[in-house]
């Protein structure tokens, strides 16, 4: 390995590691959700399969802070891709084996759910010390990491969608099992040992809910970032019912099957990878207030509107390229404004109580999808729920916290901001 490459490897690593894990998690959306479908046909057990993976997930994301900045995240990530690989694994075994009753089912989804919360905040606590390592602005690693997260999105759903087809749903959990394998064997191999954990724990170090109340203090003196929060959270919500419940039961009922689930995902992850790849290259020269809420403008509510109206297959699959398009900016954006707020040593309590806040709706958001599309159909859901969508960004873009985004925090102001906002009151 030349100097160069070796200098690199950290950041290489990370985004690796986040790169596979991820894929494996986003064939899983198309994959779980299309075999309850196809096999009890009902929308509400689909929606009910979504929340038991992702209540599990938010819930173990929020109390997983403390843990990540005490054990490091490295450990963390390794070792919760191995339980996700080994649910994984137990579904086609089970089923196999005519063992597989749905209460099994809903409990490995939840096993798998818990794993990834935490796993999936410790690859992204290390994005910023990886960047630090390696000589990379802070913006153009947190756009690589968005473009290695759309990449995945882009793969997922095409991989699941196709070898649903192909092969059967649950077959294809061999492969979700060996992404979740890879990503632990890469975090092992190319990232440092206690990557983003202090050298030695300092002596008389505070308890776990000392250190998860910190946490708590620092996020909700911020307003920018609580603002942040209840607008995502409540978007997620909407986007978890049009995933896991909208967007399985339009190809069921349109005729086109879950190819096109897998299609239009990967049209709009494809167009999301190429706006990211712009983000990491220029985003810290822009605007960052004015292209995040033109970015939701265009990524969410046609979404939902294009389904509702029974429009042709081509016309589908041209307005999640436009919602691709907007929706590369918005990740790299909040991830930049996140750890330049937050200072290094309270990353992992404060990203894991903002990311489980900001992900809360998503459990609740399968549910209610699932009981919407039973009680009045498709069509009036779709139109509820993108209404929903643009009165949320559009709203929220007029609170005044938002101005805040455009103003880059210096180190100096983060740690003035810790002593104040962790000192108990």
């Amino acid at each position: 390995m030349t100097p160069g490459l070796r200098a690199m490897r950290p950041l290489a690593g990370v985004l690796a590691a986040m790169g596979l894990s991820t894929t494996g998690s986003r064939v899983s959306t198309v994959v779980l959700p299309w075999f309850v479908l196809v096999t009890t046909g009902s929308a509400t057990q689909t929606g009910l399969v979504a929340f038991c993976e992702m209540a599990p997930y938010v819930t173990a994301k929020a109390f997983s802070g403390p843990l990540i900045d005490r054990s490091g995240p490295r450990v963390v990530s390794w070792s919760t891709d191995v339980a996700s690989c080994l649910a994984a694994v137990a579904l086609p075994v089970l089923h196999a084996g005519r063992a597989l009753p749905f209460w099994l089912l809903l409990i490995l989804v939840a096993v798998i759910g818990a794993a990834r919360g935490p796993g999936d905040l410790a690859k992204e606590v290390m994005v910023p010390e990886a960047a630090d390592r390696c000589g990379v602005p802070l913006e153009r690693a947190t756009g690589l990491s968005g473009v290695t997260e759309r990449l995945a999105f882009t793969v997922g759903p095409a991989l699941g969608g196709s070898l649903s087809a192909l092969v059967g749903a649950l077959t294809c959990l061999f492969v979700i099992a060996g992404c979740f394998a890879l990503g632990s064997v890469t975090t092992v191999l190319a990232l440092p040992r206690g990557m983003g954990r202090p050298a030695s724990a300092p002596e008389g170090e505070p308890g776990y809910w000392r250190r998860f109340g910190e946490g708590w203090r620092f996020l909700r003196a911020d307003p920018l970032l609580l603002t942040v929060i209840v607008t995502v959270g409540i978007t997620n919500a909407l986007n978890a019912a049009f995933q896991t419940v909208f967007l399985p039961v339009w190809a069921r009922e349109s005729g086109h099957g879950p190819t096109a689930i897998g299609l239009n995902s990967s049209v709009g992850g494809v167009a999301a990878v190429l706006t990211g790849l712009v983000a990491a290259v220029v985003a810290h020269r822009m605007r960052r207030r004015t292209l995040f809420f033109v970015g939701f403008l265009v990524a969410g509510a046609p979404r939902f509107l294009i389904l509702a109206v029974d429009a042709p297959l081509w016309a589908v699959v041209a307005v999640f390229a436009l919602s691709g398009f907007g929706a590369g900016f918005l990740n790299p954006i909040l991830s930049a404004v996140c750890f330049e707020r937050i200072p290094r040593q309270l990353l992992g309590r404060v990203n894991a109580l903002g990311d489980s806040l900001g992900w809360a709706g998503i459990p609740v958001g399968g549910l209610l999808g699932g009981a919407a599309v039973a009680a009045v159909g498709l069509v009036p859901a779709l139109l509820t729920a993108g209404t929903a969508f643009f009165l949320t960004t559009n709203l929220a873009g007029l609170r005044p916290e938002w101005r805040e985004m455009d103003r880059r925090r210096s180190g100096a102001e983060k740690q003035s901001a810790r002593a104040k906002d962790t000192t108990p009151t």
